[in-house]
This record gives structure tokens, C-alpha cells and sequence, in this order.
């Protein structure tokens, strides 16, 4: 028995695959961002889940995170690398048609050189720097990257246009966004006008395709709403006042649950844990959880974080350790050893939601998925 257990629940993700294919024209690809391993819900049980409910296009950071979607993926789909390419990949990234952002001419040479010892084609997207100033074509560069395309047709296969918006989760970025997006359809234009018409032109992350529906192009590039949660608390709060609705259209697809490895007493005026960060000024009994920073319960969530055992919700005490933590169970006499202990998710009545630790702990939802331990079990509930 492991120490703990990641469930992904399969209609919470249904509910909100639904959800984004409102939002965006039946004519927009949706690509399924499962970087991160998958924002923690692990790529290897995403991928069966996603493609049943017909998403059969993947990005990935990386060459590994890309082999790792090619493991399960079936029949007819596809895998757009947007970072990150191993050399020892490069020969396998042709081969199998894998597609990938391209971002400087070195990683174009490199990957056309391949091309042409093996007399295939690479199938790239031009990622153009708009603003984010990150990686991306500078406007300068844009005249040499379209000369060596046309001038390697028979080897290079221009998919995509793209860019990347910085921060179109917050209003503070508008004003930094909108000049984003005309200089992006700046160079939409500057490349067709030099015959590279590509197939598919992307910009929008769930952010964007909440802030600008109308700005979708050809695809969009969806992580954390296909979760269950928003880019920032400001987004939910802004689409739900637009629609003038209460309830969260959203259903998160990941719960994490332990257990209670003991239970012991504390006398009157001793400290809990480690330091001197916890007094217990009362009698009190603590149970221990074999969970800790370790395996992604951010340390910061000593003396704050809030669990539910048997439908009851308790108090986090004393500083996280690496393997472990511990919880306030004074007040009950029916807690037992081996009793499940709710670390993210929902009992009967009560929820922790992944929200609360990202306001107790200053974390975005994004990092809190990512720094989940990979190797915890995932299972699949209904």
C-alpha cells in the first residue's frame, strides 16, 4: 500500500472538456496541454481519458513529456512539442512525425539537417516573440526564417503560426496584451504576404480563450481548465459576473487522499513537531499522516492546512516535514488508525479545494498539480 492516492475523476472531466468546446467554434482544434504530467493528474492516465471524449491533439513541454504521450495515445493523433527537444530525441521526433515549435534557427538547421540525411520532412510551428520575450522569432529575424523555409520546401512542412501571451489571466496585462496580439497578426500577415500560409495559427492558453474568445484562430492550447480550475480567481470571478451565474460552471478532476498512521496523546505545555512553532496549551491528541513536502504538501501549509477525516473537517499543526504531518483530532473519540485522511477533494458535506492551498501558501494551482509527487498511484473514479 502506498501512503497515499491520486484519483482522477472522469466525469469532472468530461464536464469540463463540454465546457471549453462551448466556448470555442467547432472549427478551433483543441489541444489538450498535458505538460507537467499533465499538471500533475500523470500523461499516461490522461491521454486513454481525453482521447474517449475525442481531444486527439496533445502539446507538450518537452521531447520526454512527447514519448511519453506517444506510449498511450491510439490511432489518430497528434503531438506538438512546445519547448524543450533532447538531441538524442531528434532522430525519433522525425521519424514519427512528431510536430514542434520552432523558436531560433539553430533548432531549425539542427532538425533540417536530420531532415535531409533521411530525406523526410519536419513539421514545425514558427513561434513568433510578440512580447513575452521569452523565446520567439524577434521581427528582425523573421525575413531569414522564411528564406530558409522556402528555400527547404521539400523538407519543411510549416503547420503553425503561434505565440504565447503574457499573463491574459489578470487585467493588469491587458493593455500588454493587446499589443501582443497586433503585433502577432502583424507577422500573420508579413508571413502569408512571403507565401507561408500555415494550416493551423494559435495564441490562446485557457486565459485567453476566456479573456478573448474572438482571438481563438485555428487552435487553442488548453491546461488548467480541462482540471476543473481557473487560470486565476479573477477570471472566474469576471466570466461568472458576465454570465450572471453562481454556481462554478468547473469541476476539479483531482482528489488526494491518505491516511492516519497514529494517533498519540500530548500533555498540557509541550510543543508538537519540530521547533517551537506548535504549543499544545491544552491536552491534545494528534494523528499523524505519512504525508510531507516530500511527495508535494507544501511545508507552507504548517499551522493552516485543513483536512477532512470521516466527513469532519481538522486543523494542520506544527511544521510539515519531509514524510509527514500532523493533525489537531482533539475533539474526536471515533478516529482510528487507517482512517482516510482528505487531503485535496470532498466527503459527503466538506471540500478542500486546491484553491485553499494556493491562498494559504501564495502558490498558483498550476505549481501546487505540478510538485505533486509523480510516483504517487493514479486511479480512475466515475
Amino acid at each position: 500500500m502506498y501512503n497515499s492516492v491520486i484519483q482522477i475523476n472522469k466525469s469532472a472531466l468530461k464536464n469540463n472538456i463540454d465546457f471549453i468546446k462551448s466556448l470555442i467554434d467547432k472549427s478551433v482544434t483543441l489541444s489538450s496541454v498535458v505538460k507537467g504530467n499533465a499538471y500533475g493528474h500523470s500523461i499516461l492516465k490522461m491521454i486513454p481519458l481525453l482521447q474517449k471524449l475525442e481531444v486527439n491533439h496533445f502539446s507538450v513541454y518537452s521531447s520526454f513529456e512527447a514519448k511519453q504521450v506517444f506510449k498511450v495515445a491510439k490511432n489518430n493523433f497528434t503531438i506538438l512539442i512546445m519547448g524543450d527537444i533532447n538531441n538524442t530525441d531528434e532522430d525519433w521526433i522525425i521519424d514519427n512525425a512528431i510536430e514542434f515549435f520552432v523558436f531560433n534557427i539553430s533548432r531549425l538547421n539542427q532538425m533540417l539537417s536530420k531532415a535531409k540525411q533521411k530525406k523526410k520532412t519536419i513539421i514545425i510551428h514558427i513561434e513568433i516573440e510578440t512580447g513575452m520575450n521569452r523565446t520567439g522569432f524577434n521581427e528582425e529575424d523573421w525575413i531569414q526564417i522564411i528564406q530558409l523555409v522556402n528555400a527547404n520546401k521539400n523538407f519543411i512542412k510549416v503547420k503553425g503560426l503561434c505565440t504565447h501571451f503574457a499573463g491574459a489571466e489578470s487585467l493588469n496585462n491587458y493593455v500588454r496584451v493587446k499589443q501582443q496580439q497586433k503585433k502577432f497578426k502583424k507577422a500573420i500577415k508579413f508571413f502569408k504576404t512571403h507565401e507561408i500560409v500555415p494550416q493551423q495559427i494559435h495564441c490562446s492558453c485557457s486565459a485567453a480563450v476566456l479573456a478573448f474568445p474572438t482571438k481563438n484562430y485555428d487552435m487553442v492550447r488548453v491546461g488548467i481548465l480541462q482540471y476543473g480550475l481557473w487560470p486565476s480567481r479573477e477570471s472566474f470571478i469576471k466570466y461568472i459576473s458576465k454570465l450572471n451565474i453562481s454556481t462554478n460552471p468547473l469541476k476539479p478532476v483531482l482528489s488526494w487522499k491518505s491516511y492516519i498512521m497514529d494517533i498519540k496523546r500530548v500533555p498540557k505545555g509541550e510543543f508538537i513537531g519540530y521547533g517551537s512553532s506548535f504549543l499544545a496549551e491544552n491536552e491534545t491528541v494528534v494523528a499523524s499522516v505519512p504525508i510531507g513536502y516530500g511527495y508535494g504538501y507544501s511545508r507552507s501549509l504548517s499551522n493552516l492546512g485543513r483536512v477532512i477525516i470521516n466527513n469532519v473537517r481538522y486543523s494542520v499543526i506544527g511544521t510539515i516535514n519531509m514524510n509527514m504531518f500532523l493533525v489537531d483530532i482533539t475533539s474526536s473519540n471515533t478516529i482510528a488508525i487507517n482512517d482516510e485522511v482528505i487531503l485535496i477533494g470532498s466527503s459527503t458535506d466538506l471540500d478542500i479545494p486546491l484553491s485553499s492551498f494556493c491562498n494559504n501558501t501564495d502558490q498558483l494551482n498550476y505549481e501546487v498539480l505540478s510538485r505533486i509527487d509523480k510516483d504517487i498511484p493514479r486511479t480512475i473514479t466515475l
